[in-house]
């Protein structure tokens, strides 16, 4: 059985070594033909299978929440009037061609960069958290320009430049609704084959919308992590989704969150009735351990970095020792590891 821990808050409890030759650099060539590490939180047994094996540990009734964002390419490279490339990540759009990014490339307010002839973008605006707001000129509204220009925002340790290969694979088969700059990466490893089969099954389904932001990568500095703070995310849940897993609570059937995207959302629209309320909101929640989780049940998550809100996250959910203990397994097992690499199926 999961032994009670102590109460783990510095920075250090959640680092561990990994080779840098385990960070997945490409997908897998077929998206559920990646390994899958089936871990039991309770008993701390481990079982390794391929992904597509996912259905052999999920039974009737349970209720998969998949998060169907899309991510959208919102990495633009363009040129300073005076020589030099610059890069201006797209965050959230403030008005039409008035967007909020994340600037590089040594540019202060009343800066511009050419994105192609006739089009530029103008930094208008410092903001205290050190992002800028940008301002674009030249065509009535850059959207209908990204998917020319705007390239697939990889995360920061996949040493390559995207190929049109990304567009597809950093994208899961279910995305609908444009708004993340990162993958929900738990995601990635579904086919439509394999949906299709585990709703055969009697395996249900539904979906929320959280688009992922930067915080996702953003590290955190504080040596007692109580002291750091997540960027808002805004997230939608319909009607008919806070229904199956309010449904599911009642029935004592097990809700299984595809990603740490959607335990986030779930977790921050459940209310004091204990009920998941439908309706749009932005989650600012930080899940490290000693929270007390009132809606997941199983969780589908690929492994992450150290030191990261979501390791932390996860050892909430499994413990962290036990979650330390199966991550060195899977380095000794040679798992590939973060946004492209291999997956577990907690329960």
């Amino acid at each position: 059985m999961m032994s009670a821990e102590k109460e783990y808050l510095s920075l250090a409890d959640f680092d561990y070594d990994l080779p840098e030759a385990l960070i997945a650099q490409e997908p897998c060539g077929v998206r559920d033909r990646s390994r899958l590490m089936v871990f039991d939180r309770r008993s701390g047994r481990i079982e390794h299978r391929l992904f597509s094996d996912i259905g052999r540990y999920l039974i009737p009734g349970d209720l998969i929440v998949l998060n169907n964002t899309k991510v959208f390419p919102c990495r633009l490279l363009g040129q300073k009037k005076w020589g030099g490339k610059a890069e201006i990540f797209l965050l959230a759009e403030r008005d039409v061609n008035i967007w909020n990014a994340l600037v590089r490339g040594g540019l202060s307010t009343g800066k511009t960069v050419t994105l192609r002839p006739g089009v530029e973008a103008e930094i208008i605006a410092d903001k205290n958290d050190g992002t800028r707001d940008v301002r674009f000129r030249g065509i009535a509204d850059i959207r209908t320009l990204l998917p020319e220009i705007g390239r697939t925002p990889l995360p920061p340790y996949i040493k390559r430049e995207p190929v049109s290969a990304d567009k597809e694979r950093y994208q899961t088969v279910y995305a609908m609704h444009e708004g993340a700059v990162a993958a929900p990466t738990a995601g990635l490893h579904f086919t439509p084959g394999l949906l299709e089969n585990l709703q055969a099954k009697g395996i249900q389904q539904t979906a929320i919308t959280l688009h992922v932001g930067p915080g996702t990568f953003q590290p955190v500095k504080n040596e007692m992590i109580t002291g750091h703070r997540m960027h808002p995310e805004q997230y939608v849940i319909l009607e008919d989704a806070a229904s199956a897993m309010n449904r599911a609570g009642a029935e004592g059937r097990r809700v299984i969150a595809v990603g740490t995207t959607s335990v986030r959302t779930m977790e921050s629209a459940v209310a004091d009735d204990g009920q998941v309320h439908p309706g749009t909101g932005k989650s600012e929640l930080f899940i490290y351990p000693g929270f007390r989780f009132r809606v997941t049940r199983g969780m589908i998550t690929n492994f992450h970095l150290p030191k990261s809100t979501l390791l932390m996250l996860v050892a909430a959910f499994a413990g962290r020792e036990q979650v330390l203990a199966a991550y060195k397994t899977a380095i000794s097992e040679k798992y590939r590891f973060y946004s492209y690499g291999d997956a577990m199926l907690i329960l």
